[in-house]
């Protein structure tokens, strides 16, 4: 995986691109163009890259009045997964999640996403809620666990 390679998502080209790998993972929530440039204002996104070709984004939230855990969310398209994508988003989400609270991390998965539910029970993480957006039917899985 030697041309591996993430990068911050800041321009539009680096937007659109984490935009494209969002919502192919999480049709439920599609985003616009202009939910992921508000997202982008207050979270940390990233964009994993082999060559040139997208393959996996990351969102970083800070704690908010909700939870003191930082949250990190890594995800890969299904035809890169297994080769340590996931790993790198999620490794560089956890040390920057680190820096924002020391209460835990905790991640986001859809339901139906069930790899990416192995890859959270895997690191530690532990469910704590199922929740399902307004006019959705797939339920959002949240999960936790302490900050290494």
């Amino acid at each position: 995986m030697n041309d591996l390679r993430i990068e911050s998502a800041r321009s539009e080209a680096q937007l659109t691109d984490w935009r494209s790998v969002h919502n192919t993972i999480i049709p439920t929530a599609v985003l616009s163009p202009e939910g992921v440039r508000e997202r982008a204002g207050r979270n940390r996104l990233d964009v994993a890259y082999l060559g040139p070709v997208a393959v996996g984004c990351s969102t970083v939230r800070p704690p908010d009045g909700e939870t003191p855990a930082a949250t990190v969310i890594a995800r890969t398209l299904p035809e890169f997964r297994g080769r340590g994508v996931g790993t790198a988003l999620y490794e560089r989400g956890l040390a920057h999640a680190r820096t924002l609270s020391g209460e835990g991390v905790e991640t986001v998965v859809l339901a139906s996403n069930e790899d990416g539910l192995r890859f959270a029970l895997a690191r530690g993480f532990v469910e704590v809620e199922r929740y399902v957006l307004p006019g959705d039917t797939v339920p959002f899985v949240t999960l936790r666990r302490d900050v290494p």
